[in-house]
């Protein structure tokens, strides 16, 4: 294997020299640069990592931690950032939440792993992590930034769409559609993200005169299993509802799937909103109106903060987002009362 010595001597330059223009900094000749650029290729010299990491005090990573690998919300988050970090030569290590501790442990657990492997920057995305967890973590590791988290005293650092909007938005447009007699599937109680999303989607209930203590809910946990499993628990309790708000796109998978297999005729007897607009929303039968919650373009802006802060780019980073509702197939007009 080639090392940095064989390229300067064929290119006839010293050490120095060569390291200069491998790196791209530091003073050197076009002649040199040139000399240097024919001997790398010809030898397939590839610089170590662990000697770049050595001589610029970075590893040239940033880690990423998400709750887990399954379901369409993490894919779009994951290659936004990849593919960013791709263009300025760094790379992403990912971690995320598994063993048989609780999901904030994992989330922990997951942090101090990435925090371990010397990543120069990390991007967290979980609910299970109390703001005290994220101040704590950021008093110790300078370069952190949160996603889909509002955190106390971290706002530069936070990415997140404001979910109490996005809860407003679904019951609007299920309340212009006619529609007065409502049920609720949500995710995991713990969930603050979940919590503000169904207080939005009440108080607009409310504000148009309609009693959310009347709103039968049913807790999932974000699968398209616990979806089907909320329309059976509601469907025997015999609620009556002519619209469903379910707080993710994988959970109003499971329940149109159920409401279909009992016979229940979607959207025609009852109309179905997801939340998070991922892409299976739009190739479902029928297609699912969607609050679209754009978490790719939080985790490229996140990124984006990162790489400003950790390499010293000047990339834009925006810190507004606005989810709005993306209407399909699974909604239609309520006429009658």
């Amino acid at each position: 294997m080639a090392t940095i010595k064989d390229v300067a001597r064929l290119a006839g330059v010293g050490v120095g020299t060569a390291s200069r223009v491998i790196s791209g900094k530091g003073s050197f000749s076009k002649d040199a640069a040139e000399r240097v650029a024919e001997a790398v290729k010809q030898l397939g010299f590839r610089p170590s990592a662990i000697a770049r990491a050595l001589s610029l005090r970075s590893t040239g990573t940033i880690g990423v931690f998400v709750p887990d690998f399954k379901g369409p919300y993490y894919g779009p988050l994951l290659h936004a950032i990849d593919t960013e970090l791709r263009q300025y030569d760094r790379h992403m290590v990912v971690a995320n939440g598994c063993g048989h501790d609780d999901r904030r442990q994992q989330a922990l657990d997951g942090v101090r792993f990435l925090i371990s492997r010397d990543c120069d920057g990390i991007i967290v995305s979980s609910t299970a992590l109390k703001d005290s967890d994220f101040q704590q973590l950021r008093d110790s590791f300078t370069h952190l930034a949160a996603v889909n988290r509002d955190v106390k005293g971290m706002r530069s650092e936070c990415f997140t769409v404001d979910h109490r909007v996005a809860g407003r938005l679904a019951a609007t447009t299920l309340l212009d559609h006619g529609h007065r007699y409502f049920a609720v599937v949500s995710g995991p109680a713990s969930a603050s993200d979940n919590r503000q999303r169904l207080q939005g989607f009440f108080d607009a209930l409310e504000a148009a005169g309609v009693d959310p203590k009347k709103v039968p809910v049913e807790e999932g946990d974000f699968a398209a299993q616990s979806g089907w499993e909320a329309i059976e628990r509601l469907q025997h309790a015999g609620h009556r509802f002519t619209a469903l708000f379910s707080a993710n796109d994988q959970m109003a998978m499971g329940a149109i799937s159920c409401l279909r297999h009992r016979g229940v005729a979607v959207p025609h007897e009852v109309s179905v909103v997801g939340y998070d607009d991922t892409d299976v929303a739009a190739f479902l039968s029928p297609r699912l109106t969607s609050v679209h919650i754009p978490i790719d373009e939080m985790g490229l802006n996140a990124c984006r903060m990162l790489l400003n802060d950790c390499y010293g780019l000047g990339l834009p980073v925006s810190r507004e987002f606005e989810p709005r509702m993306v209407l399909r197939d699974s909604i239609v007009r309520r006429t009658e009362p």
